[in-house]
């Protein structure tokens, strides 16, 4: 019986073979050629069990004492020989080539799309099967032809010529793993299906089956542009089915606290005089505007536990609520005031810096492995009473938490030691009364700001951790390593409370959403991800990055996200459909930082080429459809920055750390200046 090699699309788009297809209830009969062959070689070996097994179970009718010459053996296997000739792929892979590129313009850019995993695929089986010369030949020979964001992972691949080196390539083991995604129209993949069937190259034939997955649309075929903007992922492009969970990106409900009137308030906040402009500005505020409706698209309170706000907690948040109505609405023609901090004689140790919520203290990361946390207010660095004192003091007494510190240990600047490498981020919570630490020994601590001890080393990830996020309601915190896990954690115990495991390469950055409920992660396998903090699954992946991504921040409102990395540009992402919106270029190194604004109208970003640039958001989102993005899978990405570029600040010699808006929308900066 003749097997069928052509193509078939399954309904969710892949492609499999019609062979594997007819494999279901129905048994289907064995080849009787293919039967001889292997009976011929069970007869040289004497191998009488197995052969008389093999006549029992095939079920067809042999002639035993005609069992086929050797040359009819030969024939039958030399389908599984030429599979293994090395210069098959040469010639299969140039075929392919020849059309994609003789294809229409109007499905060529979206064929080309199969040639990287193809070509990596090959090298890879040449490699394996010991054609070490013929491997090297491949590469040089093709290798340019691949898109410009493949070319550093093809030149670390060229360095596996032999197979026990492939156990330790990234890109290999990725590779032989996990299938390729690639969304191609049905128009399109018609037409490859066409091409696969006449040329029958095994060699090509069996990569497409087995390693890679299309993801089938109806509709026209992606020009190049639309391609490349979601292109370049380790593992290609992400499915439509990654992104179809719904999600509650929305703000939760405040808390119910009486506002009380600031002291410091012209009129003193009494009488109709006082009244007026405070409720004028707070109704130009859309931070406290909202937060008397209630947003539909708000997980339900109870998703996540959260901690009960203490009063010290409510507190706070009353005076942010009296900063918030002093606060300067920024725009176009209102620009934001920086405010510069540089860090001088620390250019090859500094690793990371960070500056709490109410911008009262800054925390810095060594790579000595020291934390060092300055004041950035009047009042100096104090430490808790020993315990003998605070034995002596009433816990009654409504001045309690000032009781409780010693004025005569107040410092500038404290030092925190514990860790045994490099500490790659930090993060205060949002009473900053604790802080956390991350680093290469691969732990995270807890460091009470208070009594400056450690209170706790989170131990869990099993190589570096790079990034570390408390969450915006404190509690929680979230971890990236090198181990390419995202962990979920809270400060009350010691082991994570979910792994977010699904990334190909290292977890570089995590941010928490505003609402607490999810986590985004960015990582070197060049995606973004969005994690359930409920379920642990991930309800987006995001395509499109060139490189690895170093920064991630959710817009005010929760529904926008903006990823920036080492392919110097940012990409705003609709978190309601996964969609890529637009396409923020102008920086040349590396983007580490990124900030909104308080009011959520400016974005801002920091760089390795010692520059801050300010962003329009509100003209980028606004003009952004979200109709039309949520009923197009090819939404117009937006993509001339200069239009939404406000302004741009160069800083002297000082590559820019970190970025953080002020409660009054100050921008502050944390810099380290670089004599080289």
């Amino acid at each position: 019986m003749e097997v069928d090699h052509s193509l078939a699309v399954s309904a969710a788009g892949q492609v499999t073979t019609a062979a594997a297809l007819n494999s279901g209830d129905s048994q289907q009969a064995p080849d009787k050629s293919t039967v001889l062959a292997v009976l011929q070689l069970l007869r040289k070996y004497n191998l009488k069990s197995t052969e008389e097994s093999l006549l029992r179970e095939a079920n067809v009718n042999l002639d035993i004492g005609n069992q086929g010459s050797e040359s009819e053996v030969n024939t039958v296997l030399s389908a599984y020989k030429s599979e293994g000739n090395p210069e098959f792929y040469e010639e299969a892979y140039t075929d392919l080539k020849k059309f994609v590129e003789g294809a229409l313009d109007t499905y060529k850019h979206e064929l080309g799309m199969v040639l990287y995993p193809v070509f990596v695929h090959m090298y890879l089986e040449l490699v394996y099967n010991g054609h070490e010369a013929q491997a090297i030949r491949f590469m040089q020979q093709f290798s340019g032809d691949q898109e410009i964001y493949y070319q550093d992972d093809l030149r670390r691949l060229a360095f596996v010529t032999k197979k026990d080196q492939m156990k330790g390539n990234q890109l290999a083991e990725t590779f032989k793993s996990n299938e390729f995604i690639i969304r191609m129209s049905r128009d399109t993949l018609t037409l490859l299906k066409r091409h696969l069937q006449e040329k029958k190259h095994s060699v090509l034939l069996n990569i497409i089956q087995e390693h890679l997955y299309f993801d089938m649309y109806e509709g026209v075929a992606r020009n190049k542009q639309q391609i490349d903007a979601t292109a370049g992922a380790m593992v290609g492009e992400a499915t439509r089915q990654d992104n179809k969970t719904k999600i509650f990106y929305g703000m939760l409900k405040e808390p119910d606290i009486q506002y009380v009137p600031a002291d410091e308030e012209e009129d003193g906040g009494e009488g109709e005089g006082g009244d007026k402009p405070k409720k004028k500005k707070a109704k130009k505020d859309p931070l406290l505007y909202k937060k008397a409706k209630s947003d539909p698209n708000a997980p339900p309170c109870d998703r996540l536990p959260l901690p009960e706000l203490k009063d010290a907690d409510k507190l706070e948040k009353v005076k942010a609520m009296r900063e918030a109505i002093k606060r300067v609405t920024l725009g176009p023609e209102n620009l934001p005031s920086i405010c510069c901090y540089t860090l001088l004689n620390a250019s090859h140790t500094v690793t990371c810096a960070e500056i709490a919520e109410d911008s009262s203290v800054l925390a810095v990361g060594f790579a000595d492995a020291v934390v060092k946390v300055w004041s950035l207010m009047p009042q100096k660095l104090r430490a808790m009473k020993p315990a003998e004192v605070l034995q002596e003091i009433d816990i009654e007494a409504e001045d309690v938490l000032a009781r409780i510190m010693d004025d005569r240990s107040a410092e500038t600047t404290r030092s925190l030691l514990g860790h045994n490498g490099p500490v790659y981020k930090v993060s205060f919570s949002p009473d900053r009364s604790l802080l956390l630490s991350c680093s290469e020994d691969s732990t995270i601590r807890l460091w009470s700001l208070m009594t400056w001890t450690c209170l706790v080393a989170y131990k869990g990830h099993m190589f570096p951790v790079w990034d570390v996020r408390f969450s915006p309601h404190g509690h929680y915190f979230a971890t990236a390593s090198h181990d390419r896990t995202a962990r979920l954690w809270a400060t009350d115990h010691y082991q994570p409370l979910r792994i977010f495991a699904g990334h190909f390469s290292d977890v570089d950055c995590v941010q928490f959403h505003p609402n607490s409920n999810y986590v985004a992660t960015g990582s070197s396998d060049r995606t973004v991800r969005l994690w359930d903090c409920i379920t642990g699954n991930h309800v987006r992946l995001m395509t499109g990055h060139k490189g690895s991504i170093y920064a991630l921040c959710f817009s005010i409102e929760g529904r926008f996200l903006v990823s920036a990395g080492s392919d110097c540009r940012l990409l705003l992402w609709d978190l309601a459909h996964g969609h890529l919106l637009a396409e923020l270029t102008g920086h040349s190194a590396t983007v580490h930082s990124l900030s909104f604004s308080r009011d959520g109208h400016i974005l801002t970003s920091g760089s390795l080429d010692c520059t801050i640039k300010v962003w329009d958001f509100t003209k980028l989102t606004d003009e952004v459809t979200l109709e039309d993005v949520n009923i197009s899978h090819n939404p117009e990405i937006k993509k001339n920055s200069d239009k939404y570029l406000l302004r741009s600040y160069a800083t002297k010699n000082s590559p820019v750390l970190c970025l953080h808006f002020s409660r009054r929308n100050v921008l502050m900066t944390v810099s380290m200046y670089d004599s080289s």
